[in-house]
Order: C-alpha cells, then sequence, then structure tokens
C-alpha cells in the first residue's frame, strides 16, 4: 500500500509542475509580459526548470500506457503461447524503463539549492608546504579560471596577493554566470598536492597543500551590514609583489567587520570606490557563507552528507603528480590524466560529485526505492 501512496504523491506532484508549466507558458504568450524583457527572462528561466520535469513525466505516462497495454494482452484469454512469450519480453522492457523514468523524476524533483543561480566568491590561499604551496595556489587558480572560461562563465580577479614565482598566497576572484555556484560549490575544502619540486635535487617527493573556499555571491538583501557601526573601513596604497607600491593614490581598502573579526583587503590601480564595494560584495558573501554553515550544521541530513559539507579545513582532495592521480576523497574518485585536470578539464569530477549528493539525498528523502508492480 505504501508504494502504491507514494506513487499517487508522486503524481500528483508531477501533475502540478504540468500545470506550472503551462501556467508559465501562458503568461509568456501574454502581451504585457511580451514587452518587459525582465519578465521574460524570469519566466524563461522558470521554464527552462520546469521543461526536463514535464518532458519525463510526458515519456512516463507514455510508457505506463503502453505497459498496461502490454499486461493486457499478456493476460487476455486468446493469446497465443509465442505471443504472450514476445509481450513477457515488452513488458519486462517497459517495466525497465518505467523504472529508470521514476529515478530520473526522483532527482529532478528534488529540492535545489537555492544558491545555485548565483555568482560565486572563491577564495584559494597556500596552505603548508611554502614556496611549493604558493606554486600549488597559483596551478589551483589557472585551472579554477580556465574551467570558468570552458562553461562561459566571467571571472574576474579581485585580489592577487603573488610570490613572484608565478606562486600565490591569496587569490580573491568573483565568478559572474547562470547556474556557477552549481558547478563550484564542492570545490570548498584542502586540497593535497604530492609531488618533486622543480627546486628538488634528490628527487624527493613533497607534500603541500593549499585551501579553496568557495561561497555564493550574497546581495544587500541577504545580509544587512551598518556601516557606521559594524565596520572599521582602512585605506593605504596599493602594493604589488615585494611591497612595491603599485601607484601613488591610496585606494587599497581593509574593511573589518567589528561584531565578527571578518577582514577584506581589496586593492585596485585606480580607484577607492571600486574597491571598497568589492570588498563589502566579499563581505557580505563571508557573511551569508556563515549563516549557510549554521543552516548545515543545524540540519542532521546536511551534516550526513557525503559531499554537501563544504568545511575548509577538511582535506578533500589530493593530486598525486608522480602517480598521475586524483583521488576525491569523499566519493573515492580516482581519475587519471592530472595535466588535463590542471588545464581545467574537471567535469567529469565535478558531475561524478554532483551526482553522489543527489544519490545522497535521495536516499535521506526516500529512505529507498519501491518496486513497480508487474
Amino acid at each position: 500500500m505504501s508504494g502504491d501512496a507514494d506513487r499517487t504523491g508522486l503524481d500528483s506532484r508531477l501533475r502540478e509542475v504540468v500545470s506550472q508549466y503551462e501556467e508559465v507558458q501562458a503568461q509568456l504568450a501574454t502581451p504585457e509580459v511580451s514587452t518587459d524583457p525582465d519578465r521574460i527572462r524570469t519566466l524563461g528561466r522558470e521554464l527552462s526548470r520546469l521543461e526536463p520535469v514535464v518532458a519525463a513525466f510526458r515519456a512516463l505516462e507514455s510508457t505506463r500506457a503502453e505497459l498496461a497495454g502490454a499486461r493486457e494482452m499478456r493476460d487476455g484469454a486468446d493469446a497465443d503461447p509465442e505471443m504472450k512469450a514476445m509481450v513477457a519480453d515488452e513488458i519486462e522492457r517497459l517495466t525497465a524503463e518505467e523504472a529508470r523514468l521514476l529515478d530520473e523524476l526522483k532527482v529532478l524533483l528534488l529540492p535545489r539549492d537555492p544558491n545555485d543561480d548565483r555568482d560565486v566568491i572563491l577564495e584559494i590561499r597556500a596552505g603548508a608546504g611554502g614556496d611549493e604551496a604558493a606554486l600549488f595556489a597559483g596551478e589551483l587558480l589557472r585551472m579554477y579560471l580556465k574551467y570558468a572560461a570552458r562553461h562561459r562563465f566571467t571571472p574576474e580577479v579581485l585580489n592577487l596577493n603573488e610570490t613572484g614565482i608565478d606562486g600565490v598566497k591569496e587569490a580573491i576572484v568573483q565568478i559572474h554566470g547562470d547556474g556557477a555556484y552549481s558547478r563550484f560549490k564542492f570545490e570548498g575544502g584542502v586540497h593535497r598536492v604530492q609531488r618533486i619540486p622543480a627546486t628538488e635535487s634528490s628527487g624527493r617527493i613533497h607534500t603541500s597543500t593549499a585551501t579553496a573556499a568557495v561561497m555564493p555571491e550574497a546581495d544587500e538583501i541577504d545580509i544587512e551590514i551598518d556601516e557606521e557601526r559594524d565596520l572599521r573601513i582602512d585605506v593605504k596604497r596599493s602594493s604589488g609583489p615585494g611591497g612595491q607600491s603599485v601607484n601613488t593614490t591610496d585606494s587599497a581598502v581593509r574593511i573589518t567587520h567589528l561584531p565578527t573579526g571578518l577582514v577584506v583587503e581589496i586593492q585596485d590601480e585606480k580607484s577607492q570606490h571600486k574597491n571598497k564595494a568589492k570588498a563589502m560584495s566579499v563581505l557580505r558573501s563571508r557573511l551569508y557563507d556563515r549563516e549557510l554553515a549554521k543552516q548545515r550544521e543545524a540540519d542532521s541530513a546536511a551534516r550526513r552528507s557525503m559531499v554537501g559539507g563544504g568545511d575548509r579545513s577538511d582535506k578533500i582532495r589530493t593530486y598525486n603528480f608522480p602517480q598521475d592521480r586524483l583521488t576525491d576523497h569523499r566519493i573515492g574518485l580516482d581519475l587519471s590524466a592530472l595535466p588535463r585536470v590542471m588545464d581545467g578539464e574537471i567535469d567529469r569530477l565535478i558531475d561524478a560529485l554532483v551526482m553522489a549528493d543527489q544519490a545522497d539525498r535521495l536516499a535521506t528523502i526516500t529512505g529507498g526505492d519501491d518496486a513497480a508492480p508487474t
């Protein structure tokens, strides 16, 4: 009975989605909407979100109709043995297709992360390992910039503290584009590299680390900040690698959030005003990320997730260059061809993380699959 009840509940939810889809289509066809670009964009995104669900549900209904007809033929008194054998094969195929479509629809109906469509604030810092850690942090930065370009996201480097030997002590990057956070959100944590540094004469393998923090960009309505009461804003002359002056104006901005102690420093060659706006964006995103972390901590299901913690102190991945192997420790995935990975070809990795997260959330919600009737 529980299986029938679950199927009825699922069908009811799917019919609601079809109704929403048809309503959005009707709104897009109205004269008022046709002259409103913002409304067209909003409804277009909603239509794109609903379309895969509607298509899968219609395929499911068609499969079920074929399956009902096949079962009727199988159970008919006039069917000869040869026909019954053919129909049995068809029933097996259609039953498997029904199960596949049900699994697909359950994933499509999973609650969406409301931050998935947001832009991203990505922070990368060198960890343990001195110059080698800084070199690896620089390689991670370039890997993500190349990946962003492959997906037609627009990265903007807000702050870059380099070592002068192609290394990076700290980088803050804003990544613009629909769905940017959905593709980057599992990259937060400690990345470990094992390899022989170019400066190592004895051929000894070194282990170094770099840390990535991935935050959905917050809007002013997400996080309210009282600038007069909560902030200390300092300005100074911008500087480059080795401390040399980049320009002759006090354009670098350092913002301290007094209630939390968070500090953001952004420097630009020209504009103090732009630096302050960028620093405020990073600060809001850090504060918003803190709130999200508190929510995850309060949610026992999220704590159990294989993938979704995003704690920047967790070791998430090892890049072993001598063995040409990347290992993601959260899902036990090994990949080869590290040079291609470092060139930004990380879709296989990110897709596997997304699928693991979906499977984990689905298991948490459903508690297992119900068998379809035969």
